[in-house]
C-alpha cells in the first residue's frame, strides 16, 4: 500500500511521514527529492511552481507509485499534492484504488507560518506559503483521511494508523534512492 501524506509546505509531511514509516516498518519517500534541479532553484528564488513545472515531477512519482504497488512495497510518500488534478495524476493507472490512500495534514495558515519560521535548511522559503494555500484544493473525506496537523506527531501518527487501519509491513523495505540535486 502507498500512503500519500499531503498538504502545504510546513504541514509536517516529512516528520509525520518518517514517524509513520518507522512505526509501520514501511519505506519512506519524500517527493521533494524527486524535483528537478530547475524546480528546486525556482523555489529557492521564491518563485512558485506552475502546473507545467510540476507535471514531469508528478509523472515520475506516478511511475514510482505504480512500481511500488506492483512490487508489493508499503511506502509512505510525503508529497504536497495540493490540487485534485495532482492527486488524480498520482493515482493514474493504479487499478486498485485501495492500494493508494491520501492523508491530508490540515493546518491553519497561522500555525504553518509559525512552523516555517522555525524551520532551517529547506529550499522552500516562507514567502511561498501564501501561494501554497492559494493552490490548495482541500480534499473531502471521500478522497483523503484528514488529520489535524496541529497535534503532536505521535498523536497524528496514531490517528492515521487507526483511521486507515494500517499494520506493520512483513515484506521487503524500499530504501530511498533519490536525493536533492
Amino acid at each position: 500500500m502507498i500512503v500519500v501524506l499531503m498538504g502545504v509546505s510546513g504541514s509536517g509531511k516529512t516528520v509525520v511521514g518518517e514517524a509513520l514509516a518507522t512505526r509501520l516498518n514501511w519505506a519512506f519517500e519524500d517527493a521533494d527529492h524527486w524535483h528537478s534541479a530547475a524546480n528546486i532553484q525556482k523555489m529557492r528564488r521564491g518563485v512558485a511552481l506552475t502546473d507545467a513545472d510540476r507535471e514531469p515531477w508528478l509523472r515520475s512519482l506516478n511511475g514510482a507509485v505504480r512500481k511500488w504497488i506492483a512490487d508489493k512495497l508499503d511506502v509512505v510518500l510525503a508529497c504536497s499534492a495540493l490540487r485534485e488534478s495532482y492527486r488524480k495524476m498520482l493515482r493514474e493507472g493504479v487499478d486498485d484504488p485501495e492500494s493508494i490512500r491520501f492523508v491530508y495534514l490540515r493546518g491553519t495558515y497561522e500555525e504553518i507560518d509559525k512552523r516555517l519560521g522555525l524551520r532551517a535548511g529547506h529550499f522552500m522559503p516562507e514567502s511561498l506559503l501564501a501561494s501554497q494555500f492559494a493552490a490548495l484544493e482541500e480534499p473531502d473525506s471521500s478522497e483523503a483521511f484528514v488529520a489535524d496537523a496541529s497535534h503532536p506527531v505521535a498523536h497524528v501518527v496514531d490517528s492515521i494508523v487507526s483511521g486507515l487501519q494500517l499494520s506493520a509491513a512483513r515484506g521487503p523495505k524500499l530504501e530511498s534512492r533519490r536525493k536533492h540535486p
